[in-house]
């Protein structure tokens, strides 16, 4: 592998560690890196994406440079297919593609050897078996490298196939951005005549009652005409509990395979494999220690591999004890369990609740508003440590008005099975 591949497959993992999942699927993980060197890097994202990254992500990205690098590079984000240039030197070009998400480089073990057969079944015969499947486990663990499998596998077999990748979430803004341009047309004929249809995270369409409602029928047109439908999620789909019904018993039709941590021996497959990926190797004993260290999670063991890596080539380090222990230590370090903040409080009610989080903590009163503002500090009495009067500082309200949110909340969660589901929904995610 050539340093300009390698050095652009590091940042995509320094992006994953930085985000959430969601997040970097639907936002960071089509962007490509079309330039480089010293000073500069050149990528390349679509002119949807190109303004919200520059808005929002680029310390982010500059961070996931500095991380790989030890210094900052300028980075100038182009249009796809766009022939401007940007200023400064002429900057070296390779083009060379970075590694697959295939069944190929999959580590197949006890914990996910269910989930993998079914993949490639589902691969060599699309709507044929197992229509849907539905793959679940925690973040981590490969139901992504599955799904890009089972793609790969498909339109390698069948290049005029047609197949979508998307999010849950995706999907959903995707839906909003139709309808407020009146373009549902445009909309339905993307989705709804397709041979292979794969949605990662898919639980994050639960509560979103317009979402749910567009997928069930393009769920219903693809499976009629015959066509293949994989679904992933972080739990099975009776435990998605603000899922419409009538898409859990669809979801549940099919074949449901669960991915669990991989045992000891099936990490330091991991871990070798991922070392031969990066055109490296690891003496055994160092394999081991990390396979020992980092348990629950595939992306952890991969980013661990990386990062050694990383210390062997940039920094010139043995492969030893003392680069693993630093790979190691960083990798801890960013997967430690985030605060709970009220922030984040607010955007996960936002996101269950299919609203605004700006809204939540501003002044408006319509009806959802004042559900989301009353879950909000429910939530955030019961996960935090602030007291009344600070809570209703945050949002801007007066300590009775947080006494009374708390009450309605409590009456509100007693009556309304779904209003408690999203709710206790959003709590366990916070508190994981």
């Amino acid at each position: 592998m050539d340093s300009f591949t390698e050095i652009w497959e590091m940042v995509r993992q320094a992006l994953k560690e930085s985000v959430s999942e969601i997040t970097y699927n639907v936002w960071l993980a089509d962007l490509q890196m079309a330039k480089f060197d010293e000073e500069q890097a050149v990528l390349v994202a679509s002119a949807f994406k190109k303004p919200l990254l520059e808005k929002k992500f680029m310390e982010i990205l500059d961070a996931a440079f500095r991380r790989v690098l030890g210094f900052s590079v300028r980075i100038h984000i182009l249009v796809d297919g766009a022939d401007e240039q940007p200023a400064g030197p002429q900057l070296r070009t390779n083009s060379a593609p970075l590694i697959l998400q295939t069944f190929d480089t999959f580590v197949v073990g006890s914990s996910n050897k269910f989930a993998h057969a079914a993949a490639v079944a589902v691969a060599e015969k699309p709507g044929k078996v197992y229509n849907p499947l539905f793959i679940y486990g925690n973040s981590g663990l490969g139901k992504t490298h599955l799904m890009q499998a089972v793609l790969y596998q498909i339109r390698t077999d069948n290049p005029d196939v047609s197949a979508i990748a998307t999010s849950g979430e995706a999907f959903a803004n995707e839906l909003i951005r139709h309808i407020y341009q009146q373009d549902m047309e445009t909309f339905h004929s993307k989705y709804r005549n397709l041979d292979v249809l794969l949605v990662d995270d898919v639980q994050f369409i639960g509560g979103k009652e317009s979402t749910q409602e567009e997928f069930f029928h393009t769920f219903n047109e693809v499976t009629m005409s015959g066509g293949q439908i994989v679904l992933a999620s972080d739990r099975p789909p009776k435990e998605i509990a603000t899922l419409d019904e009538r898409l859990r018993t669809r979801f549940e039709m099919g074949l449901i395979a669960d991915i669990q941590p991989p045992d000891f021996e099936t990490r330091i497959a991991i871990i070798k494999r991922k070392a031969q990926d990066l055109n490296t190797s690891f003496p055994e004993e160092i394999a081991r220690y990390i396979a020992d260290k980092l348990r629950s999670n595939v992306r952890q063991l991969e980013g661990a591999a990386r990062r050694l890596q990383a210390y062997i080539v940039l920094n010139g380090m043995e492969p030893g004890r003392a680069a693993a222990e630093l790979a190691i230590r960083d990798i801890l370090e960013e997967y430690a369990p985030p605060a709970v903040t009220l922030e984040r409080i607010v955007d996960e009610i936002a996101r269950a609740f299919g609203g605004d989080a700006a809204s939540i903590r501003g002044k408006k009163r319509d009806a959802k508003t004042v559900i989301m503002r009353q879950a909000a500090i429910y939530c955030a009495r019961k996960v935090t440590s602030l007291s009344m009067q600070q809570i209703g500082k945050e949002f801007g309200r007066d300590h009775s008005t947080v006494v009374y949110s708390l009450k309605q909340m409590d009456l509100e969660m007693k009556r309304n099975a779904q209003i408690r589901a999203v709710v206790n929904d959003v709590l366990s995610n916070i508190k994981e």
